[in-house]
């Protein structure tokens, strides 16, 4: 088997991988960096299959990691769109609530916004209904202007299209199989690297274990799914969420408007089997779907984190009727009949901590001075990656 001599090795062709290949050699001309997946097209998983949401960091605990990237990600990536014509869907959000209580929380989402630096103003039910006439609230709504939606496919083409033109290796098809120190084992051939990179979503637990890290880690997979509204394009002009329970790890069913102009309801969160759990048997792995079972019968049985309420409530939006009612409750009217398909599943690698029980929430990074191990980079990951290849590099590289 072939072996290579590189600077940077980095497993995973999704949006984080990416970013980080670009960062480095932006920083580093010449180097020689390689990215390899498993699979044969980049962002074949949850950067591919996101709802394309540039989020504007209104939600994340002041100080997180969340926090402190989403607003400059939302820059970046709109500026990196912008520079190379990729569609960029202008059509801000609105945050809703539907009762006194929620109003009070609407009033600490709009501190916790501005303390992140995240453009947001709060307004009269009438103004919302300026933004978009068909819009429910009570008493005031939240505005954030700078939401916006992408393609993240096209996004992510794009960044694979920068990174070979500046001299970066992305290598589809090959899977990594094994490392020691200074040396990766892939299916095609062995590298010999002064920095090996994992930013491999789903997978990026196991490799780290590996390599002798997140042992107090494993990752639980969800999958997301949104339903399309057929009807027209016009009964919803901009992004509508309810106010979420920040106690909770998942955002509640909300209006998505597609770059394209389309509508969609969801997600889901409906706990997954597997790791590539997207329809019916494909990508079965039976012992993995007995070590994810294990942790999910736990988890069920304690209730963690509101585990087997959760999972009730996440059960029920796979009838189409219960998803509609859901989104309803935010707007003044919804044809029940014009949805049409559900959309493409995907999946989030929710990173669990075995001690605690408990969903990690922010990112995660663990590293040594020969590899860097990307463990937890969730929603709003897609938007953050930019500035967070940067925090890695400067933090870790």
């Amino acid at each position: 088997m072939r072996s290579e001599r590189i600077e940077y090795l980095i497993a995973g062709a999704g949006i984080v991988g990416m970013a980080l290949a670009l960062r480095l050699i932006e920083r580093n001309p010449g180097s020689r960096i390689v990215v390899i997946d498993k699979e044969s097209e980049v962002a074949k998983h949850a950067s591919g299959r996101n709802s394309g949401v540039l989020h504007s960091g209104i939600y994340y605990v002041a100080e997180s990691l969340k926090a402190k990237f989403t607003m400059a990600g939302n820059r970046a990536l709109r500026e990196f769109c912008a520079q190379r014509g990729i569609r960029v869907n202008q059509c801000g959000k609105l945050i809703v609530a539907t009762n006194a209580a929620e109003l009070e929380k609407l009033f600490e989402l709009e501190k916790r916004g501005k303390a992140n630096g995240a453009t947001v103003e709060l307004l009269s039910a009438s103004d919302a209904e300026r933004i978009d006439p068909n819009v429910r609230t009570y008493q005031h709504a939240l505005w954030s202007p700078l939401t916006a939606t992408v393609s993240p496919s096209e996004v992510a083409l794009a960044f694979k299209a920068e990174l070979e033109k500046r001299g970066v290796a992305v290598q589809l098809n090959e899977r990594f199989l094994a490392y020691r120190e200074g040396e990766v084992l892939t299916s095609l051939r062995s590298y010999r690297v002064d920095r090996f990179i994992n930013a491999a979503g789903l997978g990026a637990d196991r490799i780290a274990r590996e390599c002798g890290f997140g042992k107090e880690y494993t990752i639980i997979p969800f999958k997301g799914i949104y339903l399309k509204y057929d009807k027209n394009e016009t009964d919803i002009r901009t992004n509508i969420y309810p106010v979420p329970d920040l106690k909770k790890p998942f955002l509640e069913v909300h209006f998505t408007k597609t770059v394209d102009g389309h509508i969609k309801i969801g997600p889901t969160a409906i706990p997954a089997l597997w790791r590539e759990n997207y329809r019916g048997l494909s990508g079965f792995n039976l012992l993995e779907m007995l070590g994810i079972l294990s942790w999910e019968a736990k988890l069920f049985l304690w209730n963690s984190f509101g585990f087997r309420d959760l999972a009730f409530t996440e059960l029920r939006k796979y009838d189409r009727r219960f998803l509609i009612r859901s989104a309803a409750k935010l707007v003044k009217h919804l044809d029940p009949q014009g949805f049409g398909e559900f959309t493409t599943p995907g999946i989030r690698a929710q990173l669990l901590n075995r001690s605690s029980n408990l969903l990690v929430q922010d990112f995660v990074v663990q590293a040594d001075r020969h590899s860097v191990h990307i463990l937890n980079a969730v929603s709003p990951g897609f938007t953050c990656s930019l500035p967070f290849a940067e925090y890695v590099i400067d933090k870790y590289l």
